[in-house]
């Protein structure tokens, strides 16, 4: 036996070890040995007896509990086992609250001491009711689109005649006052009550060089299809070929997962925290960042296998399992660890710390060195124009119009006609704004993917 995060070992007693007890019934219980020395080896104590009879009254004076006291079975040696089990209400010791952090017990002051207190009051941040939202500020088409989410795990959402009634039905109403939840799921004007609630997405090129980013505001259903929506469009790579008219893509990051990661983040967040939800695009990785970490009950390893599904704001959870949108097994990690796989990708990493979670995406290596390889000989496919235009851009991708038309003799119209054109056909896109952004091109399969295209010569005011 050795010591742990749920077992110490003590000589003798002190009175100063209420402190371990106090934070063992606020964490997940513990054993404290008395009569053992640092290694778990018995040394005994003679004041068994005397320990016996006022340590209970003692513990249960100080902290309003009684644990289950015992001496271990030894012919001479006797060894003082303190079994404390976890409380469910906050326990204090001189009117301080303590908790175990592995081996060690710490003082919880400030904002983990109101999260403690809040858990302990099995209430959850979302689960608050407000005073001023009033039923104007519910938006009818994303209660509309829920409606036909939830049909399947809940197929008498359809019989409520308004939007209050169907907020009532989610538990989303409390005294006739609106739930926090229901405006982070449901609002018209989200930011209005919490300014915190949104997403940023950033473009990085180094840790502290950034060329392009956006903010995602609305209720977290628009949220969630918004941000999946602008990665797609403005952030991430993807290779496409033709298949006959169609156009087929594959991108280095799997939506699948991308979206159960970004579902994560916004169900599980600590909205209490004025951090928003990040998501950072580099060349090679991306992380989706939120504000808190992991319940006391979930490890970072844990993540990793079947585990307890724990929500930090469980009316958030409810609300986007009855629409589909997730399980309730604490299966998510573990869709987006094989979407990774399935799609050639490294498993991605879980991390913490300081109050944030955070989970990294690497690219598919072999997506990102065929991005860079192939279409080499796009270019010889197009035509005219179209052809001068698209080489200028992958020559230099900070390229302005104004010097495409210097550089060719093109009018600027025709310039922009053309680049109008390459963006048609998805084989360039623009990243950030007008002074600080830049061109990507983004690379088909093979050159013969490119459908035909002929020369556009209007407007031609070469000399």
């Amino acid at each position: 036996m050795i010591e742990s995060d749920n077992i110490e070992f003590k000589r003798e007693w002190r009175d100063e070890f209420l402190r371990v007890i106090c934070a063992f019934a606020n964490t997940n219980g513990g054993i404290i040995y008395i009569g053992k020395d640092d290694y778990g080896k018995d040394v005994g104590i003679d004041d068994y007896k005397e320990l016996l009879e006022i340590l209970p009254n003692k513990i249960n004076s100080k902290l309003g509990i009684i644990p289950e006291i015992r001496i271990e079975k030894s012919d001479k040696i006797k060894v003082l086992e303190i079994r404390v089990n976890t409380s469910s209400v906050p326990v204090s010791y001189n009117g301080k609250f303590y908790m175990r952090s592995g081996s060690v017990v710490i003082e919880l002051h400030g904002k983990k001491l109101s999260d403690f207190l809040l858990r302990k009051s099995s209430n959850t941040w979302d689960n608050i009711s407000m005073d001023a939202a009033a039923n104007s500020e519910i938006d009818s088409n994303t209660i509309q689109l829920f409606k036909r989410y939830a049909i399947d795990r809940l197929p008498s959402i359809n019989s409520e005649k308004n939007d209050r009634a169907t907020i009532e039905k989610l538990n989303l109403v409390d005294s006739d006052k609106f739930k926090r939840a229901a405006i982070l799921l449901f609002g018209k004007n989200t930011q209005k009550y919490f300014p915190q609630a949104h997403t940023r997405i950033g473009r990085f090129l180094s840790e502290s060089e950034i060329i392009a980013s956006d903010i995602v505001e609305g209720n977290l259903f628009q949220q969630l299809e918004n941000t999946i929506d602008i990665l797609r469009k403005k952030y991430l790579l993807n290779l496409f070929h033709f298949e006959g008219i169609h156009r087929r893509e594959k991108s280095v990051y799997p939506a699948e997962a991308l979206r159960e990661a970004l579902l994560n983040a916004l169900i599980h967040r600590d909205y209490a925290s004025t951090a928003s939800t990040q998501i950072r695009v580099y060349d090679e990785k991306l992380l989706i960042m939120n504000a808190g970490e992991l319940p006391d009950e979930l490890t970072i390893e844990d993540l990793k296998k079947y585990h307890l599904s724990v929500p930090r704001n469980a009316l958030l959870a409810d609300v986007f399992y009855k629409a589909g949108f997730i399980e309730i097994w604490g299966s998510g990690t573990l869709k987006i660890i094989e979407a990774c796989k399935i799609n050639g990708m490294p498993e991605p990493v879980f991390s913490q710390g300081k109050g944030i979670f955070e989970i990294t995406f690497f690219a598919n290596k072999d997506l990102i060195h065929v991005g860079k390889d192939v279409g080499k000989d796009v270019g010889k496919d197009l035509k005219g124009n179209l052809k001068v235009v698209y080489d200028l851009i992958e020559a230099d991708s900070k390229i302005t119009i104004p010097n495409i038309a210097e550089n060719t003799g093109l009018s600027e119209s025709t310039v922009a006609r053309n680049i109008t054109e390459l963006k048609k056909l998805k084989l360039i896109i623009r990243i950030g704004g007008r002074k600080e952004g830049y061109w990507r091109v983004v690379e088909v399969k093979n050159s013969d993917d490119i459908p035909d295209k002929k020369d556009d010569k209007k407007d031609d005011k070469k000399d």
